[in-house]
């Protein structure tokens, strides 16, 4: 104690004791105090450990991390392989597929099962006259690549106008309307109608540019359509199958081929009925068929009607020393006095000739 502790203790009057000296201690006082374990377990000196241990997990954790985003990469990888494999592998088989079937295949719209359906369809079907002596003027390469070429530019309108390409039969063709998709009866006849219209004209462009480029005898194409009720669907077995038609109706439309002329389109009266409102044609004489009680009339396709339900007359043909297409409705009226003087100057010529 201090001297002014040792004065006020000894002067105090509630002071127990009066006898302080300097240097005196009053009293000791100890204190412990026990701390929960969760408070040791904080402690400072347990944090460094608390660190070390979260660093290790956490390096731990980010290598697990690295590790399977690897794998993911990986598999990534492959997948996108495998797509690219399936894409392309997908295009191949398009390519032997008409683009509506495949389109209802790979769409889940059709199962590839053995299974037909009874449908009204339109069916068009196409023939090259004399194509077998056309092959022997030619050389097999020469008569592959006009019949690609052919085929093609085919396929090409078929498609435009919404026909399903069946298949090609040497140098023959069938298309059909109403299935997979169709539009109703009428207007699935008209589009078939329009789409060989179109055929005959680009075919009279083919052949134009095949005699410049030294072929003597093009081709000359011979068209049937009928409308009628065939079965469609796969066709086959469960290891081989075909989408295709079958049934008296589609024979129809090849046997009406069969008569038509060079250059022609032959149709059945119940085409006929369904399209009579845009087209132009003559009947000729009734034909019997195997398969079909009823007998046949058909008719030829002369010229078709506009919008404006003006006739459109198309001539077409082909020999030697002549490529002749005319269509009315695509000539230019300011052209159509250098048009008549051609034809006529031709007609002078054929006079003298």
């Amino acid at each position: 104690m201090a001297q002014a502790c040792v004065n006020c203790h000894n002067s105090h009057p509630e002071s127990s004791k009066v006898d302080w000296k300097v240097g005196d201690v009053r009293g000791i006082q100890e204190v412990s105090i026990t701390q929960p374990i969760g408070d040791n377990i904080f402690a400072f000196k347990y944090l460094l450990a608390y660190f070390v241990l979260i660093a290790t997990l956490g390096s731990l954790f980010i290598t697990l991390q690295r590790r399977q985003a690897a794998i993911i990469n990986g598999m990534n990888v492959e997948l996108e392989t495998a797509n690219e494999f399936l894409a392309s592998l997908s295009m191949k088989i398009s390519r032997y597929l008409s683009p509506q079937i495949y389109k209802s295949i790979f769409s889940g719209q059709k199962d590839v099962t053995i299974h037909t359906e009874r449908k009204k369809l339109t069916i068009f079907f196409s023939d090259i006259k004399d194509f077998t002596a056309t092959t022997e003027r030619l050389q097999p390469e020469q008569i592959t690549q006009l019949l690609n070429e052919y085929f093609t530019e085919m396929s090409s309108i078929a498609l435009a106008h919404g026909g399903t390409v069946d298949k090609f039969v040497g140098d023959a063709m069938l298309v059909f309307f109403g299935d997979p998709e169709t539009k109703g009866d009428a207007e699935d006849a008209r589009a078939c109608l329009r789409m060989a219209v179109e055929m005959q004209h680009s075919i009279a462009s083919l052949n134009a540019k095949w005699r410049n480029n030294g072929i003597e005898y093009p081709f000359r194409v011979r068209m049937g359509i009928n409308t009628g009720f065939c079965n469609v669907g796969n066709f086959g077995s469960n290891d081989r199958m075909d989408y295709t038609i079958i049934g008296a109706e589609a024979n129809l439309a090849a046997r009406l081929q069969s008569i038509a002329e060079p250059g022609q389109i032959v149709i059945s009266y119940e085409t006929y009925a369904l399209v009579r409102d845009t087209v132009v044609a003559r009947a000729l004489p009734p034909i019997t068929m195997k398969g079909i009680s009823r007998e046949v009339i058909p008719y030829v396709v002369s010229g078709v009607l506009d919008a404006t339900g003006k006739n459109v007359h198309v001539f077409s043909e082909h020999m030697t020393g002549l490529d002749f297409y005319f269509n009315a409705s695509m000539i230019d009226s300011t052209k159509a006095p250098h048009i008549r003087e051609i034809l006529q100057d031709a007609l002078k010529a054929l006079d003298g000739a």
